[in-house]
């Protein structure tokens, strides 16, 4: 179990440096840019980049056609993939003050359940996350986030 903490958070640095160099390289705005989804980690990786740590590049690859994101409050409210979209674009380049831990639920060959945390200073967000394989590219197909 120690061993497999280390590889992930190697695999995030890792990930997390590439992003900070992606970042550094602009494209016209006419050419998408894309990110490697082609494992569940990757994903998840990639997820945890865009909604803690502002990155924007491949935000549309990243979410299934079907994505839904459910708040879970005393008011609870639904949101559609574009709007979700929509949102992470606005926090491009935002960095949230907060430490991040990612825990592997359940996982196959075809879906994985997640729980993304990210501890802030007086609250807690607790993200739990459906990803699914569609075709050769993981994607996020569920969130449904709750706050503590």
């Amino acid at each position: 179990m120690n061993s497999f903490v280390k590889t992930f958070a190697a695999a995030a640095l890792i990930a997390v440096s590439t992003f900070a160099m992606a970042a550094d390289k602009t494209a016209p705005k006419t050419e998408k840019a894309t990110v490697n989804l082609s494992t569940a980690d990757f994903a998840l990786e990639h997820y945890v980049a865009i909604t803690s740590q502002g990155e924007s590049a491949g935000v549309e690859q990243l979410f299934a056609e079907d994505f839904s994101q459910k708040i879970q409050a005393s008011n609870a409210q639904s949101y559609s993939r574009v709007a979700v979209i929509k949102s992470l674009k606005k926090q491009k380049g935002e960095h949230l003050n907060c430490a991040v831990s990612t825990n592997i639920i359940e996982e196959s060959a075809d879906y994985m359940v997640a729980k993304v945390t990210m501890k802030f200073e007086n609250f807690t967000k607790t993200d739990l996350l459906t990803l699914v394989r569609e075709g050769n590219s993981w994607k996020v197909s569920k969130s449904i986030n709750s706050y503590k």
